[in-house]
């Protein structure tokens, strides 16, 4: 029947339903202007001229308070974290330097446009580089390209660096913030440029998503999470967060309240304890005691944000009288983005549960860490488990180009959990202990990434790790309850 009316369709109607669906079947589901993003598949842009970024100890000189806090931030050990060097170590050698170029320019926007960076290791990298994101990139920040990326939305450093431009009279150093600069702002060294991007959380969007970098797929979300919470509907931002203390941090978050003026500072404090904690070793084990309280007062505050973050409520569930069930409620109460957020597939937030009879032996248990550090099959998980194209579980972020489960918590939201109780025999009640726990990641992924740091970096020498220890718990929250057993 096709052939017999093929010849009633106008040849150049033909040629064009051919010509789209050709051209459709081709099309990529995310173009790439390798032009406009050079450094692809990091989606930096930098307006290269003759003014050079500023290191972090020429900041110090006039922006001590700030530099202090900057100082013992993780964004001031990004590039040189090694659970990052040893991940850094193993994509280079998967994918190699082109595609591990997504990962250095948001751990080190610098190093990676001036190509400094080639690869793992500290060796031979410059102040500028080895500083991750210092004052210079984030206030070098001048605009964003959210709209232009493959996937349409912030990903994988999706900004532009302007640290200076050249004019007539010479080079002019531009720092951007957001406040109006008063007259003798920049005292001579920089110009002031006040800048509204500095007040929204599009400034941090750019690096806080970090997607496939190929398939184009979140790997970490965290920007979107707060952009389709209740947060982002309060106007209670990033920074209204992360760069305040923790009473003020509680605040926002309880209250929807936007800290004043005076409140911020340049802390960037997350959950991220693990880091700051080896940090302190390190700067222990090298005599820089000042510096290591500096660590571990962030490391005490990324503890404390994770204790005030979630929240549990125990119920019994009867049936024909007998408890039949435990129902475990647990909620975000204050992470503006979900419980957990950034890298879910490798972060573990779990469940840790404990019933006894009134005797004191135990009738119920679930989720208690093994010997070797790892989770028993039976532990309830809050995070997320990745896929390659094969649909096969991956844990490298290279590989993972879609979930195969995600389950974590959105802001001011709650997921139930239901645990079934036996028979309890002549038992007449009950007692029950609950754990929200958490860690930065599973105990054999952490011992492969440390495993895997380049031989310039000397685990032994700089943090006097001999071998991987027990990455440490963090309890969120503890509750015990009573219940009857008949009701």
């Amino acid at each position: 029947m096709f052939l017999k009316h093929l010849h009633a369709i106008p040849a150049i109607t033909l040629l064009l339903a051919i010509l789209t669906g050709t051209a459709l079947a081709g099309s990529p589901v995310f173009n790439v202007d390798r032009e406009y993003y050079p450094y692809y598949p990091s989606l930096i842009k930098w307006n290269k001229s003759k003014a050079e970024f500023t290191p972090p100890s020429v900041c110090k000189e006039c922006h001590v308070k700030q530099y202090k806090e900057w100082a013992g931030s993780v964004h001031s050990l990004a590039f040189v974290d090694p659970i990052y060097q040893g991940e850094l170590n193993k994509a280079g050698k998967a994918v190699g330097h082109e595609v591990t170029r997504q990962c250095e320019g948001c751990h080190s926007p610098a190093g990676m446009v001036a190509g400094e960076i080639q690869g793992a290791g500290n060796s031979g990298l410059s102040e500028m580089a080895l500083a991750g994101v210092s004052c210079d990139i984030c206030h070098s920040i001048n605009g964003v390209t959210h709209w232009q990326t493959p996937s349409h939305e912030p990903e994988n450093g999706s900004f532009i660096l302007t640290p200076g431009v050249e004019t007539k009279e010479g080079i002019q150093l531009l720092k951007h913030g957001p406040l109006k600069p008063h007259n003798a702002c920049g005292g001579g060294f920089h110009e002031c440029v006040e800048s509204g991007l500095h007040l929204q959380a599009d400034l941090c969007a750019s690096c806080h998503q970090v997607y496939h970098y190929d398939a184009h797929f979140p790997l970490e979300a965290t920007y979107i999470e707060w952009k389709h919470g209740p947060y982002a509907q309060k106007n209670i931002l990033c920074q209204d967060c992360h760069m305040v203390d923790i009473e003020n941090f509680k605040r926002s978050a309880d209250e929807f309240v936007k800290p004043e003026r005076k409140e911020y500072r340049h802390y960037f404090n997350g959950a991220n304890y693990l880091l700051t904690y080896l940090a302190a070793g390190a700067a222990k084990k090298a005599g820089d005691t000042n510096h290591a309280k500096i660590l571990m007062k962030q490391y005490e505050m990324a503890v404390e944000r994770l204790k005030s973050a979630g929240d549990l409520e125990l119920a019994p569930v009867y049936r024909d009288g007998h408890l039949a069930e435990l129902r475990v409620r647990v909620k975000n109460v204050r992470a503006g983005h979900n419980l957990p957020t950034s890298l879910t597939n490798v972060r573990q937030m779990w469940l840790e549960v404990t019933a006894k009879d009134e005797t004191g032996k135990t009738v119920m248990t679930s989720g208690e860490v093994r010997n070797d550090g790892t989770l028993p099959d039976n532990a309830r998980l809050f995070n997320s488990d990745g896929m390659g194209e094969n649909f096969h579980f991956a844990v490298d972020p290279w590989v993972i180009t879609s979930f195969s489960r995600h389950d974590t918590i959105p802001p001011r939201g709650y997921k139930d959990v239901f645990y079934g109780i036996a028979t309890l025999g002549m038992a007449k009640s009950l007692s029950i202990e609950v754990k929200l726990r958490y860690r930065q990641a599973d105990q054999k992924v952490a011992e492969a990434l440390l495993g895997a740091v380049p031989k310039d970096i000397d685990l032994k020498k700089i943090y006097d790790l001999k071998a991987v220890p027990p990455l440490p718990v963090v309890d969120m929250v503890v509750k015990q309850a009573s219940f009857p057993t008949s009701h």
